[in-house]
């Protein structure tokens, strides 16, 4: 039997997989995937945030912008993430604040001793005036400013310890990051502040090379810290916040409507996690406890806050006291 229609069927064929092959690369082509990088692990709390926004940018763009999450430092220590987002090797990058004093020395004013007497100050500093004026400061060095989520209030580990008054810190060899602050202070109270990138911290207090350092209680939990230090003292000597920024030509190439979404959903994500570092902040606590850390609470923190009170000062001389100012203001 003949089909007289079926010589026709290859001639039909070949414009209409031709014309599915152009839509398919026409949205390949349009879809953008953003790398993010923190130096955190999977199991921190900077991952979640990370999660959440990378499931809200994909469902409010329609998967027409994804976001790829690089954490625990696969893309290179906080310095080279900052400086491949600045370059467009990195698109999104998440570290701490002190990370960026050197671009931008104004922010050691949000990095002195004690100078937020509250988590909510903190919140209300960086969500207001302070907070705008630096996220629009990243400009200047190719990033776009996205918001600042919370790392914490630090407090101090060691294998010697318990920490209650300043003198029980003294000869302590401690890992510091980069804030000048920290690191006077810590000089102030006679130990020996070593800075070293938290890639290499572990190693370091395994091997004695430093035998104490500051951290957020997450941080010490999500790095297994425990596991080289016997005490935790609560001396929340310094609120710690983090920062995400994204390479700001990458930011302009994107659409005005996927530019909100990812303004939006960095802001969302900023009081997602810093709400789960609320809730968590107990149960994080109570799981160091149960590993074998010792943990005390009855820290002379006026002794504290006295006996480092010139670390503000030095701030001043430099830079002069509008940022303290303002920081004080909003209490």
């Amino acid at each position: 039997m003949r089909f007289p229609f079926a010589p026709l069927a290859a001639p039909l064929a070949a414009p209409l997989v031709a014309a599915v092959l152009l839509a398919s690369a026409s949205v390949s082509l349009a879809a953008t995937e953003l790398k993010f990088a923190h130096a955190a692990p999977d199991t921190d709390l900077q991952q979640a945030l990370a999660e959440h926004f990378a499931d809200e940018v994909a469902k409010r763009t329609d998967g027409e912008v994804t976001v790829k999450i690089f954490p625990h430092g696969q893309l290179g220590n906080d310095q080279q993430m900052i400086s491949g987002t600045r370059s467009g090797i990195v698109d999104i990058v998440m570290s701490g604040l002190n990370n960026v004093d050197g671009l931008m020395p104004q922010v050691g004013g949000l990095l002195l001793p004690y100078i937020f007497t509250s988590r909510e100050h903190a919140y209300k500093v960086l969500d207001g005036e302070v907070g705008q004026s630096l996220l629009a400061d990243f400009e200047d060095f190719g990033m776009k400013g996205l918001g600042f989520p919370e790392n914490g209030y630090r407090n101090i580990t060691n294998s010697r310890g318990p920490i209650r008054e300043p003198e029980d810190v003294r000869g302590l060899n401690i890992r510091t990051n980069n804030s000048a602050a920290l690191n006077e202070m810590f000089a102030l109270l006679g130990a020996n502040p070593q800075p070293l990138p938290v890639s290499e911290l572990y190693t370091a207090l395994e091997t004695g090379v430093v035998d104490a350092q500051e951290h957020p209680i997450p941080i010490t939990h999500s790095f297994h810290y425990d596991e080289v230090q016997d005490y935790l003292s609560m001396t929340e000597h310094s609120y710690s916040m983090l920062f995400i920024a994204m390479n700001l030509k990458k930011f302009n190439a994107l659409t005005p409507e996927q530019q909100q979404v990812i303004v939006d959903v960095a802001q969302e994500a900023t009081a997602y996690q810093r709400q789960m570092s609320i809730d968590k902040e107990a149960s994080i606590l109570a799981d160091l406890k149960e590993r074998g850390m010792e943990i005390n609470t009855d820290v002379d923190k006026a002794a504290f806050q006295a006996a480092v009170a010139s670390t503000w000062d030095s701030y001043k001389a430099k830079f002069g006291d509008d940022m303290i100012t303002k920081i004080l203001a909003a209490q």
